[in-house]
């Protein structure tokens, strides 16, 4: 019997398959303990209410820099029913929250403006297509564009949840534009295979891809089985 063929000692497989798994767990990128989360002018806010609630209650993000635009503002009017710019992650999560930051979306010189600032990860939800335009080509007028730029510029993920519909084909060029940049489109579209009873449970299954997108998978997401 050669070398190929003869079997190998159970021992010595269950070395071997243990010494593989270590390798692909050191491999595998910390969860994100920094994260960057800004919410444009388009409808979802109740997906971005879900993403703060999960981001919040999970214990290995410590700092969280939330920018909303003015247009953001209108949406989360329209469909949450808040009203003003002040402590609006705390209107939206219903509940104070000692490690979510609201920053300024004009304030150019804030921390997640420079890549000196140690930012694990930044998603937009919902993204607009106007936000998609300019973080695709690089007009960095205000901070959430800036704070996209910054991740692409640095290799660090990127998540855009963009959300309109139909697509017209400076939309898709955009998308395009900025996935070759290195950022993940990952569009704002619910499962419906786990039977959601209501819009809640909808838009937190959705949250939960996000985060597990990022590398923070959570406990009570829906796992398909098959």
């Amino acid at each position: 019997m050669s070398s190929l063929t003869r079997p190998y000692p159970l021992p010595m497989l269950k070395s071997l398959c243990g010494h593989i798994a270590r390798q692909f767990r050191s491999n595998l990128p910390d969860p994100p303990k920094n994260l960057t989360i800004a919410t444009t002018g388009a409808s979802g806010a109740l997906f971005l209410r879900h993403l703060l609630l999960g981001v919040d209650r999970d214990s290995r993000v410590q700092t969280v820099n939330f920018i909303a635009s003015d247009s953001a503002l209108r949406v989360i009017a329209e469909e949450l029913g808040l009203r003003g710019r002040s402590n609006l992650a705390g209107q939206v999560l219903g509940h104070a929250s000692r490690k979510i930051h609201q920053q300024s979306n004009s304030d150019i010189g804030a921390n997640v403006a420079s890549g000196s600032y140690p930012a694990d990860a930044m998603i937009v939800l919902p993204c607009s297509v106007g936000t998609l335009a300019r973080i695709a080509n690089g007009m960095a007028s205000h901070l959430i564009e800036r704070a996209a730029d910054v991740c692409l510029k640095e290799n660090r993920p990127l998540v855009l949840c963009v959300r309109e519909t139909p697509l017209n084909k400076i939309h898709i060029r955009n998308m395009y534009r900025a996935a070759d940049a290195g950022a993940t489109i990952f569009p704002l579209i619910p499962a419906y295979y786990f039977r959601p009873a209501t819009l809640d449970q909808m838009a937190h299954e959705f949250a939960c891809r996000v985060l597990a997108h990022v590398g923070l998978a959570q406990p009570d997401a829906y796992r398909w089985k098959g």
